[in-house]
């Protein structure tokens, strides 16, 4: 059973509710995850309220080497985590690995602590007058992350709220619980105060409490679309602040001065890496003519390389999806694609695998000729099915993109510089590639999308993150024997 961790142990909760934790390449299930009521989250809403205050007291210094501590055995145990993920998710060893790699990136970028936190400082903006700014921590974040990046994005959020001051209490997904665990680990062991990361498993009864609870600030989540319209407006109304990342259909751009084959590449390792299971997944190429119908045959000849099976066998180039509820649906869509019209260029459904007949499996699936009005261009799918949009050039494809109610990424490949800067400026998405498939920001940029993909003004990571869990405080002051005005009942300004 993987439990709860609050103030720095192993705690079963009280709710008596549990779930199964499911081995995607088999169907087996493997192990338990208890699912948290409202006492189990209050109590750990507690410990880290209590802990934030000291933790927040120590000194830059002193929380800069736990996170220098906790960055080595991060990398150190590596694989460990690695495995975790493989197990529960189903991704391929290489993709699981490179999440780890990720998620190191922005725990390095968290260790630059002292130059994150530095503020301003004027001094006799009038006569004996000095203003200056401090970031001070928000106090308990509430992180609720998705089952398709279970080390990957909780770290997004945890380093850098940690690093800035403040108590973490992360909501795991219940598909793939025990990374969750593993990291709270190597947290106490680089010597993180006990309480300042809880971790609270279980399902939408513990993101509730979580999103009203009165003594949680912020709320940090990934998520779908409607859902994170709904942790958005919940949390809000209880007087938090609150990002909330939610979907994507992310588009890219092929234009005929393109190297087709690296287009092609790119479509099919962005499209169908992790199952497209993933919020940076390519699930729309846009194929200018006149070369739609060689970049489909190449795409499709592409897809014919890859091998569908256990994330644990070396051969293996993609796995299985997370459940088999999730891999139902995503079929249900090729079902629809086929009957609204589309031309089922390759079918993933009765694919053979390198896995056990138990798993969840559906191999990459390709349609040509779809349209706006199709479901499986207007909804995000999350499964490795890639659409075709034929469009006559530049201006009808950024057309296209950006009427679309999403704008996570978008990507183009062209040899025209002009061309790439100019989509790069119009296009409405947060994150843009010029012959980058999956233009997802290293970790001193920012990740977060636009329209439908971010409700909340302030994206992930980065220096925008540094800004979500910290409170800004400008601080005006005048010392004894300075020159005093005597009494002044007029509005204060910098005039004397």
């Amino acid at each position: 059973m993987t439990e709860h961790w609050i103030d720095g142990a192993v705690t079963p909760g009280t709710s008596g509710r549990s779930g199964d934790v499911v081995d995607p390449a088999t169907g087996t299930v493997t192990s338990r995850v208890a699912f948290a009521d409202p006492a189990d989250l209050d109590r750990a809403v507690a410990s880290a309220a209590e802990a934030a205050e000291h933790w927040a007291a120590l000194s830059v210094a002193r929380r800069t080497a736990v996170l220098f501590s906790f960055r080595e055995l991060l990398r150190t145990r590596a694989d460990e985590l690695v495995d975790i993920v493989v197990s529960e998710h189903g991704k391929v060893r290489s993709d699981a690995a490179g999440e780890v790699q990720r998620a190191l990136e922005n725990v390095e970028y968290a260790c630059g602590l002292p130059s994150l936190l530095k503020s301003d400082f004027s001094a006799n903006v009038s006569t004996g007058v000095d203003v200056h700014s401090m970031r001070q921590p928000v106090g308990v974040v509430g992180v609720i992350s998705p089952f398709n990046f279970p080390v990957m994005v909780p770290m997004w959020f945890m380093a850098v709220a940690i690093a800035c001051g403040n108590a973490v209490v992360l909501k795991p997904s219940e598909k793939d619980p025990s990374a969750s665990n593993f990291m709270a680990r190597l947290w106490q062991e680089a010597g993180l105060p006990d309480g300042v990361l809880n971790v609270v498993h279980g399902d939408k009864v513990a993101v509730d409490a979580l999103l009203a609870h009165p003594r949680v600030d912020a709320i940090s989540f990934v998520g779908s679309t409607p859902v994170a319209r709904y942790v958005y407006e919940t949390a809000a109304r209880h007087g938090k602040r609150v990002q909330a990342l939610g979907g994507a259909k992310n588009h890219m751009l092929v234009l005929p001065d393109a190297d087709l084959d690296q287009a092609a590449d790119a479509a099919v390792s962005a499209g169908f890496g992790s199952a497209g299971e993933r919020c940076m997944a390519v699930s729309v190429v846009v194929a200018a003519e006149p070369i739609a119908d060689r970049l489909v045959a190449t795409i499709a000849d592409r897809m014919s390389q890859l091998t569908v099976g256990d994330g644990r066998r070396p051969d293996s180039d993609m796995g299985p999806l997370v459940t088999q509820a999730h891999r139902d649906r995503v079929e249900s869509y090729v079902r629809a694609g086929a009957s609204e019209g589309a031309t089922l260029v390759v079918d993933g459904r009765g694919q053979t695998v390198n896995g056990e007949a138990g798993g969840f499996w559906l191999g990459p699936t390709l349609f040509d000729g779809v349209d706006e009005k199709m479901s499986i261009y207007t909804d995000e799918i999350f499964g490795p099915v890639l659409s075709v949009v034929r469009v006559d050039g530049l201006d009808e494809g950024l057309s296209l993109i950006n009427r679309n109610a999403y704008g996570n990424g978008a990507a183009i490949f062209t040899r025209d510089g002009g061309a790439a800067r100019r989509f790069s400026e119009a296009v409405q998405a947060g994150m843009v590639g010029v012959n980058v498939p999956i233009p997802v920001p290293v970790a001193h940029y920012s990740f977060g999308g636009w329209k439908g993909s971010l409700f909340g003004d302030v994206h992930a990571y980065g220096p925008e993150g540094v800004h979500f869990f910290t409170r800004n405080k400008v601080i005006t002051s005048r010392w004894p024997g300075t020159l005093s005005e005597g009494l002044n009942m007029a509005f204060p300004s910098t005039a004397e």
